[in-house]
């Protein structure tokens, strides 16, 4: 299963997504599609996401298949009228995952220049 997220860039500053956008585009997916789930990240910067979940035989068929599910949802969907889609890709999830891990050690934001908290703590040889 692959996650790509679809980035929408509204007709102009202040629009926004329906909060049942997700549904809508889910609705419109072809039983054969795969598609499985489609999440709504409305307030993504600097655009809004939708996560399509879908089953697929490689990324790139996965990202072909989110964008012609969006192309399809901005023709035919009145909530998407002079919205655009601006990539389907899969998303970086490193930074996710590093914020986890930060949190989980305490370390929380010191992913930037000076010492490290433990560092200040004499060397102990085995």
């Amino acid at each position: 299963m692959y996650l790509i997220h679809a980035a929408l860039r509204a007709p102009s500053a202040g629009d926004r997504l329906p909060p049942h956008i997700a549904e809508l585009v889910r609705a419109l997916a072809h039983p054969d599609s795969a598609v499985e789930h489609v999440s709504a990240h409305l307030r993504a910067e600097p655009d809004p996401v939708l996560g399509v979940y879908l089953l697929a035989g490689s990324l790139s068929e996965a990202e072909r298949r989110t964008e012609a599910l969006c192309r399809r949802a901005l023709d035919v969907l009145p909530a998407l009228r002079g919205w655009t889609a601006t990539r389907a890709c899969a998303p970086l999830v490193a930074p996710y995952y590093e914020r986890l891990l930060t949190a989980a050690s305490g370390l929380d934001g010191r992913n930037r220049p000076g010492p490290i908290p433990s560092s200040r703590m004499p060397f102990s040889p085995r």
